[in-house]
């Protein structure tokens, strides 16, 4: 089976609408990493060397690749990652081989049954 690992990079009051974004279009499953820091075209401001910036989480979905781009954009929309400047960003990485997915072979193939 052919894999594609969704990385998205929310602000953290945005992290539930994206899981539930990405599971409404077909993701199986999540791994958040919170509180992750990063930096943008215009760097945040601080104060006195505190960050003055909300959270950021990291949303990692290990998807069948022929629903990856559906699962893209459901969670760009949901979150307007292209019209909301600083909301975060998303992308998908081709995945060589993956192990440990028994459990989740059966509803990964139910979901591209229809697309093989």
């Amino acid at each position: 089976m052919n894999l594609k690992l969704i990385m998205a990079l929310v602000a953290d009051d945005k992290t539930e609408s994206v899981l539930h974004a990405a599971r409404q279009a077909g993701a199986t499953g999540a791994t958040v990493i919170t509180s992750v820091r990063g930096e943008g075209l215009v760097p945040e401001k601080t104060f006195l060397g505190l960050e003055l910036t909300a959270q950021r989480d990291v949303l990692l979905f290990l998807v069948a690749e022929t629903k990856a781009r559906e699962i893209l954009e459901t969670i760009a929309d949901a979150v307007n990652l292209d019209d909301e400047p600083g909301a975060g960003i998303a992308f998908q990485v081709a995945i060589e081989d993956a192990v440990g997915l028994r459990s989740q072979t059966r509803a990964l193939l139910s979901e591209i049954e229809d697309k093989v």
